[in-house]
């Protein structure tokens, strides 16, 4: 027996929904029912989804849902990419590509960039022609933004471009990179000196590295990227030179509220896979759900999603609000993706021996979820800005 269920019903209806949002929640559920859930399987041993994938969500308009439709998008609101992110996410966490060029990247563009740089770019972003990838983190640099490595010297009407980036979601697709990187190395303080300049494939220099071999999320293309004397013309600066530090800030409030919606909606699959197996498996003459041990422990896991779910859900309308809700949003990405990586080894141990089996859906979500409390900002960083929000 196989465990594949990947669409039991959720909660149906969210605070922030409107007969627009659930259409098009319907819409994207049925097409990945029909273009994602048979073949994830093999995307998943592949190490990547196809590009093809990308093109069919693009033709279908799930691409960038709040992208104008000056620029070919549908001019959704922040709920569109909420739920954008949870149905790739239901399906498995190896389709976080999509979502994170939809939701995290491309915004960059649309808040930062010209006129000129939306019409050359934003198109493409909608249509699946264009994937997009942010370059942050380096070899010897994560959590400490401020002291990346990789420079951009201007050199007359161009800037040379010199580092190596490291762990880069769509790595491999990518065809345009957000490259964040130092404009002036000698800034004080550091953090002044960053600026965001788009780099585009295929542009001498820029190479990309190996497909790097991960625990989980396996179907999520993440690489290397390396810039080698990379000459791009100063049109490609990203807003302005010396604010790429404040533009990277001013949107990981919504960047955390994804990575929390990530963690929420596996630890809601995972206690779903687990009261299913439950009821059907049996011991000692009885389904195991049947067992105070296994009740309790499924009443704790239930208590904490439904938790999450609460939180996130609140957090959600009050971002589309307009509001400062950093230390909100901190306390929910730090705990719902902690809760969701604890409860993981819950249920696969409910599962027992097959739990462990990769026939089954509880092992993949066990490793996928390893390595959310790390990115978008780790846990441990979440709570130093909860305490100086707190006046420590």
């Amino acid at each position: 027996m196989t465990n594949t269920a990947v669409f039991q019903p959720q909660s149906t209806q969210r605070p922030y929904f409107t007969e627009e949002h659930v259409m098009f929640r319907d819409s994207l559920r049925k097409f990945l029912e029909k273009e994602a859930v048979p073949y994830f399987e093999q995307w998943e041993a592949d190490k990547l989804v196809p590009r093809s994938f990308w093109i069919k969500l693009g033709e279908n308009g799930f691409l960038c849902p709040t992208v104008s439709e000056e620029y070919g998008g549908v001019g959704g609101d922040f709920a569109m990419s909420t739920i954008l992110s949870e149905e790739l996410g239901r399906v498995g966490a190896g389709l976080a590509g999509p979502g994170t060029h939809s939701n995290i990247i491309v915004p960059y563009l649309e808040t930062y960039g010209t006129e000129e740089q939306k019409q050359k770019y934003l198109p493409g972003c909608v249509s699946g022609d264009i994937v997009t990838a942010v370059a942050m983190t380096e070899p010897g640099t994560g959590s400490d933004l401020a002291n990346i490595k990789t420079t951009a010297i201007k050199d007359g009407d161009y800037y040379v471009i010199n580092g190596q980036k490291t762990f880069i979601t769509n790595g491999i697709h990518s065809d345009l990179v957000v490259v964040a990187c130092k404009t002036d190395p000698k800034a004080n303080p550091p953090h002044k000196g960053v600026s965001l300049i788009l780099v585009e494939a295929g542009t001498l220099g820029f190479s990309k590295g190996k497909k790097l071999n991960k625990v989980g999320m396996h179907a999520q293309d993440t690489s290397e990227l390396i810039f080698e004397d990379v000459r791009v013309p100063v049109s490609n600066l990203l807003g302005e030179e010396g604010q790429g530090f404040k533009y990277l800030m001013s949107k990981l409030q919504q960047e955390r509220i994804l990575a929390a919606i990530g963690g929420q909606v596996a630890a809601e699959d995972m206690l779903e896979l687990t009261l299913q197996y439950v009821k059907e498996r049996e011991a000692f003459g009885k389904p195991i759900g049947k067992f105070q041990n296994t009740q309790f422990k499924l009443a704790e896991i239930a208590t904490q999603v439904q938790l999450g779910r609460t939180f996130i859900d609140s957090l959600i309308v009050r971002h589309q609000n307009g509001e400062n809700i950093v230390t909100e949003v901190s306390m929910a990405k730090w705990w719902i993706t902690d809760m969701a990586r604890r409860i993981s080894a819950d249920c696969m141990q409910l599962h027992g021996g097959y739990g462990y089996m990769e026939e089954y859906k509880i092992a993949r979500r066990y490793r996928d979820i390893a390595v959310s409390p790390i990115f978008a900002g780790t846990n441990e960083i979440m709570k130093v800005i909860i305490a100086k929000n707190l006046g420590l």
